[in-house]
């Protein structure tokens, strides 16, 4: 599939940004979490409540796994762009610049 610099470049920022949520709730405790509370509130009755995790680990790790595999996907393509593709600019820009010569 060949889309547009941009494209890549904003696919790049969104998929950075979905990252950085996932790993929120991958690095939280929210998975290993099981509280409970047992009251007595009569002879021979007992309440029970208890809290348990909305989410499932593997879940959020596969979507992260995912998204972070999509990610430097994306990357490496911008890095190959960014070091193949030519710019056309002004003589002036590059006026000062030397280039360091390879000494071997």
């Amino acid at each position: 599939m060949e889309i547009k610099l941009a494209e890549a470049l904003l696919r790049r920022k969104e998929l950075q940004q979905k990252v950085e949520v996932l790993k929120k709730f991958k690095d939280s405790q929210i998975y290993h979490q099981i509280r409970g509370e047992r009251k007595k509130v009569t002879e021979g009755i007992d309440e029970i409540s208890a809290d348990f995790p909305k989410l499932d680990a593997n879940q959020v790790t596969a979507e992260y796994d995912f998204h972070a595999r999509q990610l430097r996907l994306i990357d490496a393509a911008i890095q190959q762009v960014n070091w193949t593709a030519p710019v056309t600019v002004d003589e002036m820009v590059m006026q000062d610049f030397v280039e360091k010569k390879k000494t071997a």
